[in-house]
Order: C-alpha cells, then sequence, then structure tokens
C-alpha cells in the first residue's frame, strides 16, 4: 500500500485553464511520485494559450495537455479531488472533494496576462502545500 503513488485530480469548469494549470505544476513539482489528472464540467476545445505561457514561465509546460470531460470513475480513482474555482461537481458518496477559491486579482492587474499570471502564482502556492502534503503522507 505503502508503495502506491498518490493520485490527484484537479477538476475545474472547461479544463482548459485553471486545473491544468494546477496539473502542470504538481507534475512539475513531483515528478513520478505522484499520479496527476485533470478534468472539467464542460471541456474547452482546447487549452487556453495564454495560461500554457505563463505556467511556461515557471518551468512546466501543459501544451501537450488536452481538455478531458469529468467522469465519475475518474472522481472515485483519485486519492484527493481538488476543483479548482467555481466548478459545481456532484458530490459521490465515498469521494472527498476540496476547493481551491483563487483569490480574487487586483483591480491594479488591468490586463489578462496579468490576471492569469496572478492566478497562477496562487495556484503555484497551493499546488507546492499540497506537494508538501502528499511527500508527507507518502514517507508516512
Amino acid at each position: 500500500m505503502s508503495d502506491k503513488k498518490p493520485n490527484v485530480l484537479f477538476v475545474c469548469n472547461t479544463n482548459g485553464g485553471k486545473s491544468q494549470l494546477a496539473a502542470a505544476l504538481l507534475r512539475q513539482a513531483a515528478g513520478e511520485g505522484v499520479q496527476v489528472h485533470s478534468a472539467g464540467l464542460v471541456p474547452a476545445h482546447h487549452i487556453n494559450e495564454l495560461a500554457a505561457d505563463v505556467v511556461a514561465e515557471l518551468g512546466a509546460d501543459m501544451r501537450a495537455e488536452v481538455p478531458t470531460a469529468l467522469t465519475e470513475e475518474a472522481l472515485r480513482a483519485a486519492d484527493r479531488v481538488v476543483i479548482v474555482g467555481e466548478a459545481q461537481v456532484p458530490e459521490l458518496e465515498g469521494v472527498t472533494m476540496e476547493r481551491w477559491v483563487p483569490a480574487e486579482a487586483p483591480a491594479e492587474l488591468s490586463t489578462e496576462r496579468e490576471r492569469i499570471e496572478f492566478l497562477r502564482d496562487d495556484i503555484a502556492a497551493r499546488v507546492s502545500n499540497l506537494n508538501r502534503e502528499l511527500g508527507s503522507a507518502a514517507a508516512g
């Protein structure tokens, strides 16, 4: 049992931005130590290019990912389900979900790029904490 890698699923509305960004950052931080997946309630047609650009600035890559629809199987397979943002994910018995509500970007961040960079930094800090938690759980 202790050899099993933690399985983390990030969920947002479209799986084109926030959940993909979080997944890319956790893959980068955890390497092969964690299984990382992401999904959306209504998948976008493609990855958000601006989100891909700003996550690349931190050395993470999400360009090869494809927005994926959330399934009950994916929810049940995950050890941690993290809803990033306001997506309304149906509750399932036996599946614990946590929600990350990213901080509201300050009004002085006027461009879309500045807002996404702010979002990226907020999610990156949360991913760093999650990665530490997962490392502690795996070590214990």
